[in-house]
Protein backbone atom coordinates (compact mmCIF):
# COMPACT_ATOMS: atom_id res chain seq x y z
CA UNK A 1 0.00 0.00 0.00
CA UNK A 2 1.25 3.53 -0.91
CA UNK A 3 0.98 5.45 2.59
CA UNK A 4 2.14 9.09 3.50
CA UNK A 5 3.21 9.74 7.33
CA UNK A 6 2.54 13.23 8.06
CA UNK A 7 5.25 14.02 10.77
CA UNK A 8 9.27 13.54 11.31
CA UNK A 9 9.05 13.19 14.91
CA UNK A 10 9.41 9.90 16.99
CA UNK A 11 5.95 8.86 16.44
CA UNK A 12 6.33 9.44 12.70
CA UNK A 13 9.35 7.99 11.84
CA UNK A 14 8.60 5.22 14.50
CA UNK A 15 5.31 4.10 12.42
CA UNK A 16 7.22 4.93 8.38
CA UNK A 17 9.97 2.91 9.23
CA UNK A 18 7.77 -0.25 10.50
CA UNK A 19 5.46 0.37 7.54
CA UNK A 20 8.26 0.30 5.50
CA UNK A 21 9.85 -2.75 7.00
CA UNK A 22 6.23 -4.33 5.88
CA UNK A 23 6.69 -4.08 2.85
CA UNK A 24 4.33 -0.87 2.32
CA UNK A 25 5.51 2.32 0.25
CA UNK A 26 6.05 4.83 2.69
CA UNK A 27 6.76 8.88 2.05
CA UNK A 28 6.83 11.20 5.30
CA UNK A 29 5.38 14.50 4.37
CA UNK A 30 6.37 17.63 6.22
CA UNK A 31 6.15 21.61 5.60
CA UNK A 32 9.90 22.27 4.41
CA UNK A 33 11.50 19.06 2.82
CA UNK A 34 14.64 20.78 2.13
CA UNK A 35 15.20 22.58 5.64
CA UNK A 36 14.04 18.73 7.41
CA UNK A 37 16.73 16.98 5.79
CA UNK A 38 19.38 19.98 6.41
CA UNK A 39 18.39 20.57 9.94
CA UNK A 40 21.75 19.41 12.26
CA UNK A 41 20.01 20.06 15.55
CA UNK A 42 17.44 18.27 17.56
CA UNK A 43 13.71 18.89 17.17
CA UNK A 44 11.47 20.89 19.43
CA UNK A 45 11.08 17.58 21.13
CA UNK A 46 14.82 16.60 21.68
CA UNK A 47 14.81 14.39 19.20
CA UNK A 48 18.00 13.57 17.09
CA UNK A 49 17.87 15.33 13.61
CA UNK A 50 15.76 13.64 10.77
CA UNK A 51 18.22 13.50 8.48
CA UNK A 52 20.31 11.33 11.34
CA UNK A 53 16.93 8.57 10.70
CA UNK A 54 16.77 9.02 6.96
CA UNK A 55 20.02 7.76 6.50
CA UNK A 56 19.08 4.45 8.11
CA UNK A 57 15.94 4.37 6.07
CA UNK A 58 16.73 5.46 2.76
CA UNK A 59 13.44 3.70 1.41
CA UNK A 60 11.21 6.05 2.96
CA UNK A 61 10.61 9.42 0.50
CA UNK A 62 10.63 12.89 2.07
CA UNK A 63 7.66 15.38 0.95
CA UNK A 64 5.90 18.15 1.13
CA UNK A 65 2.60 17.16 3.15
CA UNK A 66 0.69 17.69 -0.38
CA UNK A 67 3.00 15.14 -2.44
CA UNK A 68 2.72 12.76 0.10
CA UNK A 69 -1.05 12.89 0.57
CA UNK A 70 -1.35 13.07 -3.26
CA UNK A 71 0.42 10.15 -4.27
CA UNK A 72 -1.35 7.42 -0.76
CA UNK A 73 -3.51 5.59 -0.63
CA UNK A 74 -3.54 6.18 3.01
CA UNK A 75 -2.56 8.79 5.24
CA UNK A 76 -1.49 8.48 8.55
CA UNK A 77 -1.74 11.95 11.07
CA UNK A 78 1.81 11.63 13.60
CA UNK A 79 1.49 15.58 14.00
CA UNK A 80 1.56 16.73 17.49
CA UNK A 81 -2.40 17.79 18.31
CA UNK A 82 -2.05 21.37 17.49
CA UNK A 83 -0.45 20.94 14.40
CA UNK A 84 -2.91 18.39 12.97
CA UNK A 85 -5.13 20.78 11.23
CA UNK A 86 -2.66 23.04 9.65
CA UNK A 87 -0.83 19.69 8.54
CA UNK A 88 -3.73 18.22 7.10
CA UNK A 89 -4.71 21.73 5.58
CA UNK A 90 -1.16 21.56 3.93
CA UNK A 91 -2.30 18.02 2.85
CA UNK A 92 -4.91 19.37 0.85
CA UNK A 93 -8.73 18.35 1.25
CA UNK A 94 -8.93 17.43 -2.72
CA UNK A 95 -5.65 14.86 -1.58
CA UNK A 96 -7.14 13.57 1.64
CA UNK A 97 -10.97 13.24 -0.29
CA UNK A 98 -11.93 9.26 -0.27
CA UNK A 99 -8.66 8.08 1.92
CA UNK A 100 -8.31 6.77 5.25
CA UNK A 101 -6.76 8.80 8.11
CA UNK A 102 -4.93 7.02 10.46
CA UNK A 103 -5.06 9.83 13.34
CA UNK A 104 -2.62 9.45 15.99
CA UNK A 105 -2.68 12.87 17.82
CA UNK A 106 -3.73 14.16 20.83
CA UNK A 107 -5.25 17.35 21.74
CA UNK A 108 -2.23 18.27 24.09
CA UNK A 109 -1.77 21.85 25.36
CA UNK A 110 1.88 22.36 27.17
CA UNK A 111 1.11 26.38 27.23
CA UNK A 112 1.02 26.74 31.42
CA UNK A 113 3.67 23.33 31.27
CA UNK A 114 3.73 20.27 31.78
CA UNK A 115 1.81 18.23 32.45
CA UNK A 116 -0.46 19.43 29.86
CA UNK A 117 -4.22 19.81 29.53
CA UNK A 118 -6.55 19.36 26.73
CA UNK A 119 -7.26 22.05 24.57
CA UNK A 120 -10.62 20.30 23.30
CA UNK A 121 -12.50 17.33 25.68
CA UNK A 122 -15.91 16.80 26.69
CA UNK A 123 -18.41 17.67 24.06
CA UNK A 124 -15.72 16.79 20.97
CA UNK A 125 -12.44 15.82 20.13
CA UNK A 126 -9.18 16.21 17.77
CA UNK A 127 -10.74 13.09 15.39
CA UNK A 128 -14.31 14.52 15.33
CA UNK A 129 -12.83 18.14 14.55
CA UNK A 130 -10.82 16.61 11.72
CA UNK A 131 -13.38 14.42 10.38
CA UNK A 132 -15.57 17.87 10.59
CA UNK A 133 -12.42 19.59 8.61
CA UNK A 134 -12.05 16.99 6.36
CA UNK A 135 -15.61 15.41 5.43
CA UNK A 136 -14.69 13.84 2.38
CA UNK A 137 -12.11 11.77 4.26
CA UNK A 138 -12.61 9.06 6.83
CA UNK A 139 -11.17 9.65 9.68
CA UNK A 140 -10.36 6.50 12.13
CA UNK A 141 -8.45 7.18 15.69
CA UNK A 142 -6.05 4.79 16.82
CA UNK A 143 -2.84 4.24 18.61
CA UNK A 144 -2.78 7.55 20.43
CA UNK A 145 -3.08 6.28 23.87
CA UNK A 146 0.67 4.77 24.11
CA UNK A 147 3.99 5.61 23.11
CA UNK A 148 5.62 4.96 19.63
CA UNK A 149 7.42 1.82 20.49
CA UNK A 150 4.14 0.18 21.25
CA UNK A 151 2.56 1.07 18.60
CA UNK A 152 4.40 -0.26 16.22
CA UNK A 153 5.60 -3.32 18.27
CA UNK A 154 3.25 -4.29 20.71
CA UNK A 155 4.60 -7.51 21.51
CA UNK A 156 7.57 -5.82 22.94
CA UNK A 157 5.66 -5.38 25.84
CA UNK A 158 5.69 -8.71 27.01
CA UNK A 159 2.16 -8.97 27.47
CA UNK A 160 -1.21 -8.66 25.97
CA UNK A 161 -2.56 -5.01 25.82
CA UNK A 162 -5.53 -3.44 24.03
CA UNK A 163 -5.41 -0.63 21.08
CA UNK A 164 -8.88 1.13 20.40
CA UNK A 165 -10.22 2.21 17.24
CA UNK A 166 -12.95 5.09 16.81
CA UNK A 167 -14.16 6.33 13.40
CA UNK A 168 -17.76 6.63 11.06
CA UNK A 169 -16.35 4.49 8.24
CA UNK A 170 -16.29 0.31 8.84
CA UNK A 171 -14.19 0.21 5.99
CA UNK A 172 -11.58 2.47 7.28
CA UNK A 173 -11.47 0.41 10.25
CA UNK A 174 -11.38 -2.44 8.80
CA UNK A 175 -8.74 -1.29 6.70
CA UNK A 176 -6.75 0.20 9.78
CA UNK A 177 -7.45 -2.73 11.75
CA UNK A 178 -5.76 -4.97 9.47
CA UNK A 179 -2.84 -2.66 9.79
CA UNK A 180 -2.90 -2.39 13.65
CA UNK A 181 -2.47 -6.23 13.75
CA UNK A 182 0.14 -6.49 11.01
CA UNK A 183 2.03 -4.56 13.66
CA UNK A 184 1.09 -7.73 16.03
CA UNK A 185 -1.92 -5.91 18.24
CA UNK A 186 -4.29 -9.28 19.13
CA UNK A 187 -6.97 -7.23 21.35
CA UNK A 188 -8.56 -4.24 18.80
CA UNK A 189 -11.42 -2.69 20.39
CA UNK A 190 -13.75 -0.80 17.95
CA UNK A 191 -15.70 2.05 19.95
CA UNK A 192 -17.71 3.09 17.63
CA UNK A 193 -18.18 6.42 15.49
CA UNK A 194 -15.46 9.02 15.31
CA UNK A 195 -17.64 11.07 18.96
CA UNK A 196 -15.93 8.16 21.03
CA UNK A 197 -12.50 9.64 20.06
CA UNK A 198 -13.02 11.90 23.03
CA UNK A 199 -12.38 8.51 25.49
CA UNK A 200 -8.94 7.54 23.97
CA UNK A 201 -7.80 11.26 23.87
CA UNK A 202 -8.99 11.75 27.55
CA UNK A 203 -7.07 9.06 28.51
CA UNK A 204 -4.21 11.15 28.28
CA UNK A 205 -4.55 12.95 31.41
CA UNK A 206 -3.97 9.26 33.36
CA UNK A 207 -1.56 7.94 30.97
CA UNK A 208 0.62 10.65 31.45
CA UNK A 209 0.29 10.42 35.54
CA UNK A 210 1.09 6.58 35.03
CA UNK A 211 4.08 7.61 33.01
CA UNK A 212 5.25 10.00 35.86
CA UNK A 213 4.30 7.16 38.53
CA UNK A 214 5.83 4.20 36.78
CA UNK A 215 8.81 6.39 35.41
CA UNK A 216 8.74 4.86 32.38
CA UNK A 217 6.64 5.28 29.18
CA UNK A 218 6.61 1.52 28.14
CA UNK A 219 3.47 0.74 29.37
CA UNK A 220 0.02 0.18 27.77
CA UNK A 221 -4.16 -0.53 28.82
CA UNK A 222 -5.71 -4.10 29.12
CA UNK A 223 -9.06 -4.52 28.56
CA UNK A 224 -10.16 -7.54 30.71
CA UNK A 225 -13.47 -8.68 29.96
Amino acid sequence: MKIAVLGTGMVGRALAGRLSGLGHDVTIGTRDPHATMTRTEPDGMGNPPYSNWATTHPEVAVATFGEAAAGAELVVNATNGSGALPALAEATAEHLAGKVILDISNPLDFSHGFPPTLFVKDTDSLGEQIQRAFPQARVVKTLNTMNADLMVDPASLGAESSVFVSGDDAAAKATVTALLESFGHTDVIDLGDISTARGTEMLLPVWLRLMGALGTAGFNFKIVR
